[in-house]
């Protein structure tokens, strides 16, 4: 496994990234929140610089937080998710309650559908990193940072048709896991997403008790699109702990 420990004596936020993406999604975050907070983010299995897996099982993305807390000897953090990490993180704080001070959830709900097919239509190499970049389409935008040269040519960090398991492995209803817990949290939503719909987000915030809901103009990947309006409703939240 990889990640990236931002450093700092603050206390500690781990920051978990969605699908196709890795732990310096949170570059800029980190970079805000220093040194009040110590910020690590994990590039989750089979993403960025972290191997593969045949193990995209919901267990295992939750496993490896926990790892990665106890290998830094950190006992409580706080623990922020978009998408696939914002699964995994309200589902750490439902079976390690213990190891969760409080849930940032960014855009994503809890009954669960998305069919990550569509990632095999990606090139798997390109001769080119311009040549990959026009075989991505309009998907490009959202993958500039994984892509990489290989000895065979350019490509993405991960490997599509593990992406394509792991989102069928994400697939469920978690209303019982969200609603485990009471710790404080923050649900960001992008009321343009094609994700997380008004209903459900509205409905998670009024079903779970110290819920706050922060709405935000964007689409799916809020902390990406509008950094600035992500990283002020973080660091109120924060200063709420």
């Amino acid at each position: 496994m990889s990640f990236l420990d931002f450093g700092g004596s603050g206390r500690v936020l781990l920051a978990l990234h969605g699908h196709f993406d890795e732990g310096r999604t949170f570059t800029r975050l980190a970079e805000e929140l220093t040194p009040d907070w110590r910020v690590i983010a994990l590039d989750q299995r089979g993403h960025g610089f972290s191997d593969r897996t045949a193990d995209y099982s919901r267990a295992g993305y939750v496993d490896d937080a926990v790892r990665l807390l106890d290998h830094l000897g950190v006992g409580r953090a706080v623990v922020l998710g978009h998408s696939l990490g914002g699964v995994n993180a309200y589902q750490l704080a439902a079976r390690e309650p213990h190891r969760v001070e409080a849930l940032v959830i960014e855009d994503i709900g809890v009954e669960l559908d998305h069919d990550l097919s569509f990632a095999l239509a990606w090139p798997r190499r390109a001769a080119t990193r311009s040549g990959l970049i026009e075989g991505l389409g309009d998907s490009a935008r959202y993958l500039m940072g994984a892509v990489r040269e290989f000895a065979d040519g350019w490509g993405l960090a991960f490997d599509r048709e593990d992406m394509v398991r792991s989102g069928r492995q994400q697939v469920g209803d978690y209303w019982s896991q969200w609603l485990a817990t009471d710790c404080p949290a923050l649900l960001i939503h992008g009321t343009k997403s094609d994700i997380l719909g008004s209903v459900e987000a509205k409905a998670m915030a009024q079903r779970r008790p110290g819920t706050r809901l922060a709405e935000l103009p964007t689409g799916h990947t809020v902390h990406a699109t509008d950094p600035a309006g992500f990283i002020d409703v973080v660091r109120d939240f924060l200063a709420s702990l």
